[in-house]
């Protein structure tokens, strides 16, 4: 294959732009590869492209950002980037829903609802990723009273395995709606979402140190009682970070753009990033720094626009592993990452983040039909992850967890239909859109079957 202009492969005229082949790697530069590019402007092109790769018997991918830390995106022959893919934006205040591409980026997505006095009822905690891609996975927040991002989706149109444009939601063509809105980019390629919105809101932001076991203590009142409500543990420490963001009716307590800067960019990047290095050169010291750190953050209360306090930026480079478990097992879960981390020989610089949502009736969502705690363990970039990974996947395994899709895992379709009530039923729709499998790659062989 040639490295530059277009595949040989690839008719000229095949009605979609394509380059030639290119290096790809994920934000967290684990997951590289090597594929021709294929970059539609419009949905014809889409659908020209997934009709070449199926009468040539090739496979093709849709990316997104990288955000993922898993293969999910692994394209090694044709990779689809959507971000020069052009479907109208359509704005109804009124039925507060909004149509967008699948390639946009959710910070533009928060910036375009911002305009039209709208907002998203949840967020992650960063925006960089695309619609598709964040919907995909099941990229979730935290509250009670939310499931994953997936639930605001009205109805989605994508282009199947056999090059065919369909619109589906709740009440027109609902298993393949099920099976699209957590796919995995397996039952087609999204091209455009509409997503239900509600009125722009303020966050009133609360953070404060606290002890562990003071917080599992009163957890039920803690995840009533908070829009929504997260914890970050240091570990070899008692200690926890608390968040608590509630909705207020005014923006009456805003960060200084002096103390936003010291909090979020100086101090949780900038020194985070010199300490994370100093711990992967000398790794006896991460207990100290993680104790001292723990000790010396102090509480804050601040309000903002809501994807302004949902959303912070991360740019210090880390590998994740998060698995979906039932609320009431987190205490079990706890203790088990506790001995998991006392044992091992590299060791954890970064803090465990816990979360919570609520149940949902999406097939491959996380929290399909249960209350859930999520528990994210991250290591720092260079530093091994796997026996970390592996030893917390175990005691997650034993808890009926279920692994974030886009964050690193070790399980296979055989472990993983017994946590999935629906996992037969999505097979049987993957089957229907994709007969020939051209959206297949090496991790949705594992996960789903080949």
């Amino acid at each position: 294959m040639p490295g530059t202009g277009s595949h040989p492969d690839v008719p000229a005229d095949g009605g979609f732009p394509t380059g030639g082949r290119s290096d790809w790697s994920n934000w967290a530069g684990n997951q590289r590869a090597s594929a021709v590019a294929v970059r539609p402007s419009s949905v014809a092109e889409v659908v020209d492209a997934v009709r070449y790769a199926g009468s040539a018997g090739r496979r093709i991918k849709a990316v997104g950002s990288g955000h993922s830390f898993t293969a999910a995106a692994h394209a090694d022959d044709l990779r689809m980037e959507l971000t020069g893919l052009a479907t109208e934006v359509r704005v109804d205040p009124a039925e507060k829903l909004v149509t967008v591409p699948a390639g946009m980026s959710l910070h533009t997505l928060n910036e375009l609802l911002a305009g039209h006095g709208l907002a998203l009822p949840n967020l992650g905690d960063i925006d960089v990723q695309t619609v598709a891609g964040a919907v995909s996975t099941g990229t979730h927040g935290t509250g009670a009273g939310y499931g994953c991002l997936s639930t605001f989706i009205d109805s989605l149109t994508l282009v199947t395995g056999t090059g065919e444009v369909r619109h589906c939601s709740a009440t027109e063509d609902p298993d393949l709606f099920s099976a699209a809105r957590v796919g995995l980019g397996a039952v087609g390629i999204l091209v455009e979402v509409t997503l239900r919105c509600v009125d722009a809101f303020v966050l009133r932001a609360q953070e404060r140190p606290a002890a562990l076991a003071d917080v599992l203590a009163d957890l039920p009142a803690l995840i009533a009682d908070n829009d929504h409500f997260e914890f970050y543990w240091f570990p070899y420490t008692d200690r926890v970070q608390v968040k608590a963001n509630n909705r207020v009716p005014v923006d009456d307590r805003p960060l200084s753009r002096f103390r936003g800067w010291l909090d979020d960019e100086f101090l949780s990047n900038t020194v985070f990033g010199l300490t994370s290095r100093l711990g992967r050169a000398v790794p006896a010291v991460v207990p100290t720094v993680n104790a001292v750190a723990a000790r010396a953050l102090t509480a804050r209360s601040y309000t903002a626009r809501s994807d302004r306090v949902f959303c912070t930026p991360r740019r210090v480079r880390f590998t994740e592993m998060e698995y979906g478990l039932p609320r009431a097992a987190l205490p079990e879960a706890l203790a088990g990452l506790r001995r998991v981390v006392d044992r091992l020989p590299d060791k954890v610089q970064f803090p465990v983040e816990v979360r919570f949502t609520g149940p949902d009736d999406i097939w491959l969502s996380h929290g399909y039909q249960r209350e859930s705690a999520y528990v994210a363990v991250h290591q720092y970039v260079g530093v091994p992850y796997e026996p970390y990974f592996r030893a917390f996947e175990e005691v997650a395994r034993d808890l009926a967890g279920r692994p974030h899709w886009g964050k690193l895992h070790y399980r296979d379709a055989e472990s993983l239909a017994p946590v999935y009530p629906r996992f037969t039923d999505f097979l049987t729709v993957r089957d229907r859109v994709d007969p020939t499998r051209i959206f297949t790659n090496p991790y949705t062989d594992r996960v789903l079957g080949a």
